[in-house]
């Protein structure tokens, strides 16, 4: 049998490559699955079904009929320049105001269900890696975990307030760390 520069047989040469191949492939494929799988659970709001598109929108000229619509009513002072010392006061409606409050209330609880979701799906996959017995597998299953966790960190980071961006890291450290402690402890 030939052999290469390694010393392996010439039928070894790309199994490493293949090996990767096959873990990346695993990685990607994991995460994908857990996203739509998420999607196909929680229904993502949608911002049209709140703010409805108007074909023609009329201008609300009046505070008592903004707030009647659920708008927010914003006023400015400007000096009257016809009448010396007199300033004018001119309004402005933002008639989508209640509406797009309750868009964003329903986008946060639902960026956070989804969140959480990804989290436990990543810490199962971390953990899993941890047990699974084939190389290749448990490999894949480790860092699909960590790219579910990185994954779901990206899409709630920026809503997390600061005591659960802390608790996240918590956990996530105490998982990893007993997870290296199990696995490579011996």
């Amino acid at each position: 049998m030939e052999t290469n520069i390694n010393n392996q047989p010439n039928n070894q040469k790309g199994l490493g490559f293949v090996k990767i191949s096959i873990i990346v492939a695993i990685v990607i494929v994991m995460n994908l699955f857990f996203n739509y799988t998420v999607s196909l659970v929680y229904k993502e709001p949608v911002f049209d079904s709140y703010i409805k598109p108007a074909q023609v929108v009329e201008t609300i000229k009046t505070k008592e009929e903004c707030l009647k619509v659920g708008g927010q009513w914003s006023e400015n002072a400007y000096p009257n320049l016809d009448v010396k010392g007199k300033t004018e006061v001119q309004g402005y409606c933002n008639e989508n105001y209640t509406k797009q409050l309750n868009y964003e209330t329903a986008r946060k609880v639902y960026e956070k269900k989804v969140f959480i979701t990804l989290i436990i799906l990543g810490i199962i996959s971390l953990i899993s890696g941890g047990f699974i017995a084939i190389s290749v597998l448990s490999i894949s299953f480790a860092w699909g975990g960590v790219l579910s966790l990185i994954i779901a960190s990206m899409r709630y980071w920026s809503q997390a307030d600061n005591l659960a961006k802390v608790i996240i890291l918590a956990i996530a450290l105490g998982i990893l760390i007993w997870l290296a402690i199990k696995k490579f402890n011996k």
